[in-house]
């Protein structure tokens, strides 16, 4: 097996000392299928399903059969999933037609492929029938008749085969593998003939019968897992049975460290798929807490997205409780209040991409305000609240809105302005917003963070549609075919088919890759690459950074893609960087670039800040005043008090999260908000007033 591994050089390093284990506790989503919930990520419900076999009345057993992974457990209905699926009869066919006229509407069951032609040829039908006079028994033959042997004639010879109805066959094919793993040209027409529902035996709770009979203090074990964490925390500590107390214990630390984390509004069933980058990082946070190892590194990029300021010094102890254990922790962080606790701080720069690269600064967090970085600098200063406020065009009024924790929420959202909608971490800003919006204006354009559907080859120059017109220039420069110049086509190196990576399957872990030996990475052929646009070639020129390819260009639409990357702040990712490798906050950017020469939208941007650093949220805040002066409406769901202080209106939502949110506590102008009472969010806006008074 070793002989199939990819070797590795050295690293680029004089010297490596003193390097512990690390963990990496990023902000990649824990995505992961509907099996997997916050409770199986934190091991919390594992905990809880051992509890309930000991203390559970009547006693239902071991604790797997609390598992909904495990057969004994679950649901036999819906085997654990809590759904089914349910096929619109009428979403797959079309009852005016006849087989041979394509009644059956799904792609793969198109007139002359091969699964129409096992129906048409099973002899059970009239194929130039229509659909809507078929009798009960003909209905009952091609929709469910399943396991029955029959004699072919296909392609002139006849076979005998398996007829299979259509209904069994979709499923088997289709809806065992779900929407999210089927082809995108499929996709669509699944989705218009598959819904789910609840499952009608277990009603969503995934389990068997014998495990929803058994409860503690009057609840079973889904009633547990529905509630939100601060709230399953109160009732297990009610539990008082000695000889389960470390379990509760247990139970208890897990689930106080998400309550202090800032997830106490999160359900134990809740889909890690449905989870933001920021709460999956900070699930993932919450799983080390409870180790007891010591002498570990862990790395932490940006801990503090998602969280409101509130929130910030509640994720700072859990930082210092892990270096307290024994541990290194390292944090790539951009907020000044997480910045303050650091022993020691490291500052990367002066600029970014070519630009940076370089330590800037190292020591305290006291000398770095005056070791004349640009992060230094930027803790001197404070965005002023804004007092010349543009007048609004409208309104958009979302009415009675009940979307997740929302209390029958009815708001006006201006139009023509920068609205800041803000509130802590689960206080129902994404659910108003994303959620209830687009209902009342379905045309918004929301640019979120979400991860696209991109494959190995989608990068910022296939993004953004610059590629095509980068192959045309260099086709037209050497009068040879633009087809050669690309990666997915005739120029493509053979050995790794244009990746410039070759891919190592390890079977159940990971794949691994390796830089393609024959093109040394470059993707394309010798051939491809003997051709020069300004004395660079075609692997050179999408090598570059987005800066310095403004500064190579000079085709007019490519300058302008290239001007628009730049300023939201992307001038240091390469043109052919996988934006599999991108953060969220980048994905977000890399949309926003593409919106900033429209007019008269509605934009909604869900935490633009993230992953920026102080001076970038400066120039963030442009763009936006940009987007609005060109006549569009922008709405934006942000912690970040800079952002807040240069809105024209903030509607502020709360006052806690999950049930203790969901309501409107504020609506008017930033100042009015750092003026009044009952708000939290004003309470920081205050005190980032006076700190901008005082510098």
């Amino acid at each position: 097996m070793q002989a199939y591994l990819p070797r590795y050089r050295q690293p680029d390093a004089d010297s490596l000392a003193n390097l512990s284990a690390a963990i990496v506790v990023d902000q990649k989503r824990l995505g992961g299928n509907s099996r997997s919930t916050v409770g199986t990520a934190t091991d919390t419900y594992s905990l809880l399903r051992v509890l309930y076999s000991r203390c559970g009345t009547p006693t239902a057993g071991g604790p797997n059969l609390f598992s909904f992974n495990d057969p004994q457990g679950m649901c036999g209905e819906c085997n654990g999933l809590g759904r089914v699926a349910a096929i619109d009869v009428d979403g797959l066919v079309d009852r005016e037609k006849s087989l041979n006229e394509g009644a059956i509407t799904f792609p793969t069951f198109a007139v002359d492929s091969a699964n129409w032609g096992y129906i048409v040829s099973s002899g059970f039908f009239d194929n130039d029938k229509p659909l809507r006079d078929y009798t009960d028994d003909e209905w009952h033959k091609l929709l469910h008749l399943t396991d029955v042997k029959v004699k072919m004639k296909l392609a002139g010879s006849t076979l005998n085969a398996t007829y299979e109805g259509l209904l069994p066959k979709f499923r088997r094919l289709y809806v065992a593998k779900g929407s999210e793993n089927l082809q995108p040209h499929l996709r669509e027409a699944y989705d218009r003939a598959v819904s789910t529902q609840a499952c009608a035996v277990c009603g969503g709770t995934r389990l068997c019968q014998a495990a929803l009979a058994s409860r503690i203090n009057g609840k079973n074990i889904a009633d547990c897992t529905a509630m939100q964490a601060s709230d399953l925390a109160d009732f297990v500590r009610g539990i008082e049975a000695a000889q389960v107390a470390p379990l509760v214990s247990a139970l208890l630390s897990q689930l106080d460290n998400l309550v202090h984390i800032g997830l106490g509004y999160l359900s134990l069933d809740r889909e890690t798929s449905t989870l933001s980058g920021g709460e999956s990082q900070r699930v993932k946070m919450v799983r080390h807490l409870g180790s007891s190892l010591t002498d570990l590194t862990y790395v932490f990029d940006e801990p503090s997205v998602g969280l409101h300021p509130h929130d910030v010094h509640r994720l700072n102890e859990l930082l210092v409780r892990l270096r307290d254990n024994g541990n290194t922790v390292l944090v790539v962080e951009h907020k000044p209040e997480v910045m303050a606790i650091a022993d020691h701080i490291v500052d990367m720069g002066p600029g970014a991409g070519r630009h940076g690269g370089q330590v800037v600064y190292q020591g305290d967090f006291a000398g770095l305000g005056s070791s004349g970085t640009l992060t230094g600098d930027q803790l001197r200063r404070n965005q002023d609240i804004k007092t010349e406020l543009r007048e609004p065009t409208g309104k958009l009024r979302i009415e009675d809105a009940d979307l997740h924790n929302l209390r029958n929420v009815s708001v006006d959202i201006p139009t023509g302005v920068l609205t800041v909608v803000t509130g802590v971490a689960g206080s129902g800003k994404s659910s108003l917003i994303q959620g209830c919006l687009p209902r009342q204006c379905p045309t918004a354009v929301i640019i979120d963070q979400a991860v696209g559907r991109g494959s190995k080859r989608s990068n910022p120059a296939t993004y953004t549609g610059m590629l095509d017109p980068i192959r045309k220039a260099f086709a037209s420069a050497n009068k040879v075919s633009a087809a050669l110049f690309s990666a997915n086509s005739k120029g493509a190196c053979k050995q790794c088919q244009g990746l410039g990576l070759i891919y190592t399957d390890l079977g159940h872990l990971e794949s691994v890759a390796s830089p393609c030996e024959a093109c040394e990475g470059k993707r394309f052929t010798t051939e491809v690459l003997a051709h020069k646009l300004r004395g660079r070639d075609i692997s050179e020129v999408l090598s570059m950074s987005i800066a310095e390819a403004s500064e190579f260009f000079t085709e007019k639409d490519i300058v302008r893609t290239l001007r628009a990357l730049n300023d939201v702040g992307l001038g240091y990712l390469s043109l052919w960087q996988p934006l599999s490798t991108l953060s969220g906050g980048e994905r977000q950017r890399l949309k926003l670039a593409s919106e900033l020469g429209n007019t008269g939208q509605v934009y909604v941007l869900d935490e633009p800040t993230t992953g920026l650093h102080m001076n970038d949220v400066d120039q963030l805040i442009t763009l936006l005043d940009r987007l609005v002066d060109n006549g569009s409406t922008v709405i934006v769901i942000e912690h970040n008090v800079d952002v807040i202080a240069r809105a024209d209106w903030v509607v502020d939502l709360g006052p806690g999260a999950g049930h203790d949110g969901g309501r409107i506590v504020f609506e008017g102008t930033p100042r009015q908000l750092a003026d009044a009472s009952g708000s939290l969010t004003g309470q920081y806006l205050a005190k980032h007033r006076s700190d901008a008074t005082s510098n």
